[in-house]
């Protein structure tokens, strides 16, 4: 990868995992640490999701389709100079080479804890749509991440900013000067 304060080609994030590891909260900061633009994965899906898992019901691959698909191109649009951060569960190898085909320089972050874990992480963020009730499914679908696949894990139980310290050394991205001119690209955009 390279370094967030030089001009040039930035990297492409997925952070990866079940819903309540963390993604969101990792992954803004790790785009803040890159120097890159954030993308939520929750802001890509569609209404009629979002009101399927509000009411309980775990997606579908059809589902899921437009929602992977409208993902991998926002990657696409930043391959060039920018890069960026995306969230995505990407519980699937299915997933994860559907967002490849349209950003195949992707790299994975798979934020990774036990199922007792995540439920507690998720009982302390109310008014999510996705309700715990699902988080059963989504470990029964997860698919770990294969030797093949350009990506790594990272323990949920760190802090925050340990995880960023963690997923920005193994994208062998050093950390910016923080009294350099801040880039021109780090607002969260989608």
């Amino acid at each position: 990868m390279t370094d967030p304060t030089r001009p040039g080609p930035r990297p492409l994030v997925v952070v990866m995992g079940v819903s309540g590891s963390g993604k969101s909260t990792v992954g803004a900061a790790l785009a803040q640490r890159l120097r890159v633009p954030f993308g939520d994965a929750d802001d890509f899906h569609p209404p009629a999701n979002i009101a399927k898992m509000s009411a309980g019901h775990a997606l579908d691959d059809a589902d899921r389709e437009p929602w992977l698909e409208a993902i991998g191109a926002w990657l696409a649009e930043r391959a060039e100079a920018r890069g960026g951060v995306v969230t995505c569960s990407a519980l699937k190898r299915a997933y994860r080479d559907r967002i490849r085909e349209s950003a195949p320089t992707a790299v994975f972050v798979h934020l990774a804890g036990s199922r007792a874990v995540i439920a507690a992480r998720q009982a302390s963020r109310p008014g999510h749509f996705m309700p715990a009730s699902l988080l059963d499914s989504q470990f029964a679908t997860l698919e770990d991440l294969e030797p093949d696949e350009a990506g790594f894990v990272v323990d949920v139980r760190l802090s925050v900013d340990d995880l960023v310290d963690a997923a920005a050394a193994r994208l062998a991205v050093p950390t910016p000067d923080p009294a350099g001119a801040p880039a021109d690209d780090q607002e969260q955009d989608r």
